[in-house]
């Protein structure tokens, strides 16, 4: 799995434009939205595109989205929970 975060940084930061920040400085449970990195509604959608894009998985609703985009290890574990 860490293999996947690391990944999951890296394209986040690509996808999202943060050209200022590196994937060491983001931690594997660190709020995403709300605090933490302080993103919002529009990065969520460009980080949904961008799961969809790049490891085949959907996130069908609101309720699922929240769950999964908590922080970058939720996100990790929704996606190898859709490859089992």
């Amino acid at each position: 799995m860490e293999e996947l975060i690391q990944s999951l940084k890296v394209n986040i930061i690509e996808q999202l434009n943060l050209v200022d920040m590196t994937p060491e400085q983001i931690a594997d449970d660190e709020i995403l939205f709300g605090g933490g990195l302080g993103l919002d509604s529009i990065d969520a959608l460009e980080i949904i595109v961008m799961l969809e894009r790049k490891y085949g998985v959907k996130i069908n609703n609101q309720d699922e989205g929240k769950v999964a985009l908590r922080s970058i290890r939720s996100i990790a574990e929704y996606i190898e929970s859709k490859k089992a």
